[in-house]
């Protein structure tokens, strides 16, 4: 049951202020850029204003935010893949030490599929059968994609960073 009404300024507000790192995290992630990132960020906060349903609880209305970031991200990358511009890497600004940023860039390296389940377990701390709801697939394909996104991340950090 789809809400038409936009949604009013206080709950955009609560909205931004329980979810707003998070959809710029999950953005960052996987455009890999800050400014797309941004721009991915906003477009959902925009469609959260205009087009959100009705929600069941705080959970179902993360799972949605989740949801269209994730596809206004993609759509973003099919955009940049026929109209491509010069890499411009801001990562290093986002990362709170020089440690981590190792394991950010590397994990930027690894296909989105497995980068997008990877970020959603480990950062954001959602169960396997959450994250297998939210990108529609079995909690076996989930496991299977931590499993190789693990393995994965695990050689381009020895190869790069070590």
């Amino acid at each position: 049951m789809q809400d038409s009404s936009p949604k009013a300024a206080c709950e955009v507000e609560k909205m931004i202020t329980a979810y707003g790192d998070m959809l710029f995290r999950i953005c960052l992630v996987m455009l890999r850029n800050k400014s797309d990132a941004e721009d991915a960020a906003q477009e959902t906060v925009l469609r959260y204003m205009l087009r959100a349903p009705a929600f069941e609880n705080a959970e179902h209305e993360k799972a949605w935010l989740i949801r269209v970031a994730a596809n206004q991200c993609r759509d973003i990358q099919r955009f940049s893949q026929r109209h491509p511009r010069a890499a411009f890497d801001e990562l290093s600004e986002c990362v709170s030490t020089p440690e981590s940023c190792g394991i950010i860039e590397a994990l930027m390296q690894v296909p989105e599929k497995f980068r997008i389940v990877m970020l959603l377990y480990y950062v954001e701390e959602y169960p396997v059968k959450d994250i297998a709801e939210m990108i529609g697939r079995s909690a076996s394909a989930v496991k299977m994609r931590l499993r190789k996104g693990r393995m994965m991340l695990k050689e381009i950090y020895r190869k790069e960073y070590l």
